[in-house]
């Protein structure tokens, strides 16, 4: 080894990663499951869809065909299913008896959960390690194609690139209307990957739902069909690097497990559902909770990068945290916090006005977004002059877009030519800065 080498810190000795990808469990102990996990999850599926063959019972389940027919034959001669039919590829048909119903009927009680078979915890875990967050160190390009479609400043772009590569948390704040959400909504593209994630997870005997449509953007609808490439297992999911948003809704509660005493089901609280992504607090400081609580609750996983949740029987799991945490404010942070909780947060990042000749670049950009043939620059002049210098109001970002969106919607609403004209302007200012 080099002597160069040696001298590096070990953070930036680049070492050869394997993408994550789960591979397909040749049978049902490979996969982490009991028989009677299994029992449960068959029965109950031919409980709601009456009669189905072993492939497709084996598909719904997001397990390998291998195992099945053996499995079928045991609960026949137990007469708990019975055969209906004959099935391609040497299938059958299979429906339960009397005594499956009976059979299901408790399995249902216990839990009505029907679908994909769950992965263990520890696989889950340890998918999260592998496809830690800090792994990705995103470049100057990264950044500039993730935020192709906003106008960012170099100065910017020198802040957030490190930031982002931290891997750990940033404080976007700064006035209203600059750019924050925007900016951080875009900021999982620039990790440019895809991960994991199981659909369900079984831990101390509690199924918890991971995948969420709401929240996570699949690669691809993996189609199940009688001859499919089982090259992964089918009881996870491909998905972009998530990125979940919080605002002035966000409650204590949605910080924990939820386990729902209907259905047995429990559902994954925000931090799980983003690891390996971003999640952005939204407006921080509106929210029903105190700011110092949110804080105090993530004091330890902000440091450790894990965290502790309870599960419905009151045992509690270490569970991971890997995500980029943003919070996104239009308060000054010390406001909202302390010097202990500041340190660890380490970049705070001035989303700040817009300089005059920025603000005629945004109307450009937003001008040809929306139709407009051309820019009137006497029209704009007039604008700056009399809503702007006049009143002396500061600039915002997204005031181009917004006054545009005005000016757009009294052409259409009076069958005028889409264009620019100072009374346009007067017009949408007027609307636009009655209170402001």
């Amino acid at each position: 080894m080099s002597e160069t080498l040696l001298n590096y810190p070990p953070a930036l000795v680049a070492k050869p990663r394997i993408p994550f990808r789960p591979h397909p469990p040749a049978d049902f102990e490979e996969a982490g499951l009991f028989h009677a996990q299994v029992e449960s999850l068959v029965l109950k599926f031919l409980l709601s869809h009456g009669i189905a063959s072993g492939r497709r019972t084996a598909d719904e389940l997001g397990l390998p065909f291998g195992p099945f027919p053996e499995f079928l034959r045991r609960l026949k001669n137990q007469q708990i299913v019975s055969y209906t039919d004959s099935a391609s590829a040497n299938d059958f048909l299979y429906s339960l008896t009397d005594v499956g119903r009976a059979r299901a009927q408790l399995y249902f009680n216990e839990c009505s959960y029907v679908g994909t078979a769950p992965v263990p915890f520890d696989d889950y875990v340890k998918s999260v390690a592998a496809q830690s967050i800090t792994f990705e160190h995103p470049k100057k390009e990264d950044l500039r194609r993730a935020f192709a479609d906003l106008l960012i400043s170099e100065e910017m772009f020198e802040v957030l690139g490190p930031a982002i590569n931290s891997g750990r948390g940033l404080f976007l704040y700064g006035y209203p209307g600059n750019g924050k959400t925007s900016i951080a909504e875009r900021i999982t593209r620039c990790f440019g990957s895809t991960i994991w994630i199981p659909k369900v997870i079984e831990a101390s005997g509690q199924l918890i739902k991971l995948f969420d449509l709401s929240a996570h953007e699949p690669v691809e609808a993996h189609r199940s069909s009688l001859l499919r490439a089982d090259d992964f297992d089918h009881r996870w999911i491909e998905i972009r690097r998530p990125t979940l948003i919080a605002g002035g809704e966000l409650r204590m509660e949605d910080l924990e497990i939820h386990f729902d005493p209907v259905t047995k089901v429990s559902e994954a609280p925000l931090q799980l559902k983003s690891n390996n992504g971003t999640l952005l607090i939204d407006d921080f400081g509106r929210q029903r909770i105190a700011p110092i609580e949110l804080l105090n609750r993530w004091t330890v996983p902000l440091e450790k990068r894990y965290d502790f949740l309870s599960l419905y029987n009151g045992k509690q799991i270490r569970v991971p945290f890997d995500q980029l945490i943003l919070f996104s404010t239009n308060l000054e942070p010390r406001q909202l916090v302390d010097e202990s909780f500041m340190r660890r947060i380490p970049y705070k990042i001035f989303a700040q006005d817009p300089d005059e000749a920025t603000f005629r670049e945004l109307f450009a950009m937003f001008a040809a977004k929306l139709g407009f043939l051309e820019v009137d620059e006497a029209a704009l002049d007039h604008l700056i002059n009399r809503h702007y210098r006049k009143a002396d109001r500061p600039f915002r970002a997204c005031q181009p877009r917004d006054l545009l969106l005005q000016v757009r919607n009294y052409c259409v609403y009076n069958d005028l030519p889409l264009e620019m004209k100072p009374h346009y302007f007067d017009f949408a200012a007027n609307n636009y800065f009655t209170v402001m």
